[in-house]
C-alpha cells in the first residue's frame, strides 16, 4: 500500500482517494471499499472492517461469487504470468505457493481445477493462518468435499481473513483506536 494512515485521516479521504487506497482490500472488488467510505467516520480500525465485512455480507449473492472469483488459483495462470496484484502475490509467496515444483504443483494444479469445476471459483486460503504448505493442502482437501452452501461461507470467511491482514498493513494502529 501507500503508506500507515492514522484512523482519523482514513475517515478524511475523498471518495476517490479511499477506494484508490483501499479499492484491493478485497481482491478485484473496489464496490466494498466504495461501500464502506459511505459508513465513515469511523472511530476504529475495527469499525472501518466492520463496514468492509458488512458490505460484503449484505451483497447480492452474486455479487459475493464475484468476489471469490476474483481471486487467483495458488500457482496459477497469472502466478506464472506474473499477473498477480501486488497483494496476492506477496501472500502467494509467503509460502512460496507461487513457486512450486513437482509433486506439490501438481497437486495444487489438481485441487484448483477440481475447485473450479465444482465451485466455479478457486480454493481460497488466508495464508497467513498457516505457516505451511501442508496446512494449506490440508485446508483445501478439507474444503474441497463441502457442499456448494458450505463452501460458499467458508471461502468468504477467508476472504474476510486476508482482508482484514491486507487492512492493517497501510493503518497507523497506534492512531487507530483499536487494541
Amino acid at each position: 500500500m501507500t503508506g500507515l494512515y492514522a484512523i482519523d485521516e482514513i475517515s478524511a479521504l475523498p471518495a476517490a482517494e479511499f477506494i484508490r487506497v483501499f479499492g484491493g482490500i478485497y481482491e478485484h472488488s473496489p464496490w466494498v471499499a466504495e461501500a464502506a467510505h459511505a459508513c465513515r467516520p469511523f472511530e476504529s480500525l475495527a469499525a472501518l472492517e466492520s463496514a468492509m465485512r458488512t458490505a460484503v455480507e449484505s451483497a447480492a449473492p452474486e455479487k459475493q461469487v464475484g468476489i471469490l472469483s476474483a481471486h487467483p488459483e495458488f500457482s496459477g495462470t497469472e502466478a506464472k504470468r506474473g499477473a498477480l496484484t501486488t497483494n496476492s502475490r506477496r501472500e502467494q509467496s509467503r509460502l512460496d505457493l507461487d513457486a512450486l515444483v513437482g509433486k506439490e504443483l501438481q497437486r495444487m494444479r489438481d485441487i484448483n481445477r477440481r475447485f473450479v469445476e465444482k465451485f466455479g471459483f478457486p480454493g481460497i486460503v488466508a495464508v497467513r493462518l498457516h505457516v505451511s504448505v501442508d496446512g494449506v493442502f490440508s485446508e483445501l482437501d478439507r474444503r474441497i468435499e463441502q457442499d456448494y452452501v458450505d463452501e460458499i461461507r467458508d471461502a468468504l470467511e477467508q476472504v474476510h481473513h486476508i482482508a482484514r491482514f491486507r487492512l492493517h498493513d497501510p493503518i497507523d494502529e497506534d492512531s487507530s483506536g483499536a487494541e
